[in-house]
């Protein structure tokens, strides 16, 4: 637990001047906290840190062109992990919240955000290490039940009925599916009967976006 500190000094990274002004104007209004550096992307992030301008709190969006929030939490990470990192975004979903919390940030806000609980934020992080407002512990939650349930559903699918997922995201059509897999085409529509039900899809497109999400779009099993 770091120990209190009379100014907190804070970076913020944010491609859109305007948002990033609006904040440091607000960050440099708390009373016990002063702007280091702003940045647009993750590279510039990288190279005031490298003239070891280091702060102790980055206020970090995710959606930035060059280097996003997630590259950006990643090499902080590895580089400064003594830089507390706090997402500061739009993108509030499940997968984003649990993303940048892997990717080393230590709280997730939303843009929309009170200043109150923005300084609370940054105050906290400092303090207890960990933020994260009622609202998006709740996605958190949400999220990570939905993983744990996406693994246990992948548990169930075999090595065939997985290269049949990845070979939908293919342009081979089905009989083509089944040549390239030495199976018969009656098989085929087996698989795709069985994973309709097993995933709950009802056509080859929601087989496909199903492969991807879940990594399957890519691997390569030996044939049978």
């Amino acid at each position: 637990m770091a120990k209190k500190i009379d100014k907190i000094e804070v970076a913020l990274a944010d491609d859109h001047q305007l948002v990033r002004n609006a904040v440091s104007r607000l960050v440099a209004s708390f009373t016990n906290c002063s702007v280091l550096f702003q940045a647009a992307n993750g590279e510039e992030v990288q190279e005031q840190l490298k003239k070891n301008i280091i702060p102790d709190v980055l206020l970090l969006d995710i959606s930035m062109p060059v280097m996003d929030g997630f590259e950006t939490a990643q090499w902080m990470s590895k580089n400064y992990p003594q830089v507390r990192i706090l997402a500061l975004t739009m993108e509030t979903d499940e997968q984003s919240i649990i993303k940048m919390l892997r990717c080393g940030a230590k709280g997730f806000l939303s843009k929309n955000t009170e200043p109150t609980e923005l300084n609370k934020a940054i105050n906290t992080v400092m303090l207890k290490d960990i933020y994260m407002p009622e609202e998006m512990s709740w996605k958190l939650v949400t999220g990570l039940q939905n993983e744990a349930q996406m693994a246990a559903q992948l548990d169930t699918l075999s090595d065939n009925e997985k290269r049949f997922l990845a070979l939908t995201c293919t342009e081979l059509s089905y009989p083509d599916i089944a040549k390239k897999m030495f199976i018969s085409l009656r098989t085929v529509d087996n698989y795709r009967a069985t994973l309709y039900d097993k995933l709950k899809v009802h056509s080859r497109t929601g087989l496909s976006l199903y492969a991807i999400k879940n990594g399957l779009a890519e691997i390569e099993l030996p044939n049978p």
